[in-house]
């Protein structure tokens, strides 16, 4: 297998890959979309809200906004060992938020407990407060997957056959450079092989 890069940015990573095959390259694809952890919001307490908007919409559009994280600071909350799942500073990170209309309040007005962990856009738009409108809420942010909810999505991803290589564009949609989220795709990828090759071994 030869992986060649051919454009990068902060954002984005296109990469050639020679030597793989297609049901090798879709669960790559698959992997990267909905198997590589991120951080998202997940619990919402609002104290306040007086906007135009209902708490649950307002709930969902903050678990849409991507967070910045140290992914070797945070274990998923299900399987940390510190906590054994009942939430600790390993497998969560808690931000605030107090405001007063008329202003607009952007992602980047929520407050985080933890320094890593911040919105990775601070201009966001989240909701439009009026005069004496107020919106006071706590957040819970976790680690999560793709696939139990699209707010964990890693990256989009897509990739076409182009003579011997296949040509995969990456685009990231959360706290992690895209080529993070290849990096650790691959190591699922090797490490579902691995406990493959386990559980064959047993059948010997």
């Amino acid at each position: 297998m030869k992986i060649e890069i051919l454009e990068q940015n902060k954002q984005e990573i296109k990469f050639a890959v020679k030597g793989i095959t297609y049901p090798l390259a879709n669960e790559l694809r698959r992997i990267m979309i909905s198997e590589v952890p991120t951080m998202a919001i997940e619990w919402v307490d609002f104290k306040k809200n007086d906007s135009a908007i209902p708490d649950e919409l307002l709930a969902n559009r903050l678990g849409q906004v991507p967070l910045t994280f140290d992914k070797k600071a945070y274990n998923i909350k299900e399987t940390c060992d510190n906590c054994k799942g009942k939430g600790c500073s390993r497998c969560q990170v808690e931000l605030v938020l107090k405001k007063k209309g008329p202003e607009v309040v952007y992602s980047g007005d929520m407050k985080s407990k933890a320094k890593d962990v911040q919105p990775v856009f601070d201009k966001i738009p989240l909701v439009e407060l009026f005069e004496g409108q107020e919106l006071q809420f706590e957040a819970i942010a976790q680690l999560g997957i793709g696939r139990n909810h699209a707010k964990w999505q890693a990256a989009v991803v897509g990739y076409k056959y182009s003579g011997d290589d296949f040509i995969f564009n990456v685009e990231s949609v959360s706290g992690l450079a895209p080529e993070e989220i290849v990096t650790q795709a691959a190591e699922i990828v090797e490490d579902k092989a691995n406990q493959f090759g386990k559980l064959l071994g047993k059948l010997e």
